[in-house]
């Protein structure tokens, strides 16, 4: 492992007016997607779209990485070129997500711990060998009825600072991501308390298992009232709970974080960030790793006629890759 060479990927990844493109999704999750727009769930559809978005003219502008799934990782433009290669060869970093998903926390009912740390080691060392320098894995922190419990909490650091630690030990940068998840009808203060619980113990538990921050990107959720909560609140408080939050947990050497949309809309997702920007005096750089915020208005114009619609689709990704990268600098005009 050369620390030298993973803060210089960290720190790449949240260059200035870039952020990461989360292309992720499971079959079964890209089967929902495709399912919403009339798309039948081929493999060569999954990839079609993958490289619809991946080549889009002048991605990189605004744009630093990708994470990819597993086949997708394994996947070619349809001229043969590895996706990992031509994302490399156009100035992107390729990812990988690595966890087996979330599963039912025993003893815990209604909370979630995520799998995949077995055999973890021999994969991560595949995918480096196939061209991803970094990686993602995903924890769900679910807000209810007396959730979550620190049960919950702990066991899901826990993991994820197992996975960093691999992650590092094979030359690859970690993405460490705690959800909260915003369904349900708890408030902002809630949220709060919770994600601040969250990312208190995930730093504890990345210590004790000698991460090495400057080699680590958090990939965090935003401080926002619960989908049915009846007090929403406007942009402004989003941003400044969200950065309160993050400067009492997260600390400054970190590289940057990274927002997940989390099921905000995509224009939501994009004013809060830009918001977080605007407070200035910021200790890391704050940008995006947006999924479906990033993607939805392209899948509908493609689902539509996927050659005819093919150029304006991409224009479309650029178009959410710009705003966000504006976002990423306080630069949004909306």
């Amino acid at each position: 492992m050369s620390i030298e060479l993973l803060a210089e990927t960290a720190q790449a990844m949240v260059a200035p007016g870039k952020g990461i493109i989360a292309i992720d999704e499971s079959t079964g999750t890209i089967a929902k997607r495709f399912a919403s727009v009339g798309i039948e769930n081929t493999e060569e559809n999954r990839r079609a779209y993958r490289e619809l978005l991946l080549t889009t003219p002048r991605l990189n502008e605004h744009i630093s990485g990708a994470i990819l799934y597993d086949e997708t990782i394994r996947q070619s433009t349809k001229d043969g070129v590895p996706f990992a290669k031509y994302m490399a060869d156009n100035g992107m970093i390729p990812g990988i997500k690595v966890d087996k998903g979330a599963h039912p926390l025993a003893g815990c009912p209604g909370e979630l711990v995520t799998e995949g740390l077995d055999g973890l080691r021999e994969r991560l060392q595949e995918y480096y060998k196939l061209g991803a320098r970094f990686a993602k894995w995903r924890a769900v922190i679910n807000i209810g009825d007396n959730m979550p419990s620190g049960t919950c909490i702990e066991s899901n650091a826990h993991a994820l600072a197992r996975y960093a630690a691999l992650c590092q030990e094979c030359g690859l940068v970690p993405m460490v991501e705690p959800e909260v998840i915003m369904d349900g009808d708890h408030d902002i203060e809630t949220c709060y308390e919770v994600t601040e619980a969250t990312l208190r113990s995930l730093f504890d538990a990345l210590y004790q298992q000698n991460v090495v921050l400057e080699g680590t990107i958090l990939k965090a959720s935003m401080v926002i009232p619960g989908k049915t909560c009846d007090e929403q609140v406007d942009v402004e408080e989003v941003a400044e709970s969200t950065v309160m939050c993050l400067k009492s947990t997260v600390p400054a050497i970190m590289p940057g974080v990274v927002f997940l949309s989390g099921g905000q809309s995509d224009e939501q997702s994009t004013a809060h960030l830009n918001a977080m920007n605007q407070m200035g005096n910021l200790p890391w750089p704050l940008s995006f790793s947006y999924g479906r915020a990033m993607q939805q208005a392209a899948l509908k114009l493609w689902a539509k006629d996927m050659k005819g619609n093919y150029a304006a689709a991409q224009k479309t990704v650029f178009e959410r890759a710009k705003e966000n990268g504006q976002a990423a600098q306080g630069k949004w005009e909306g």
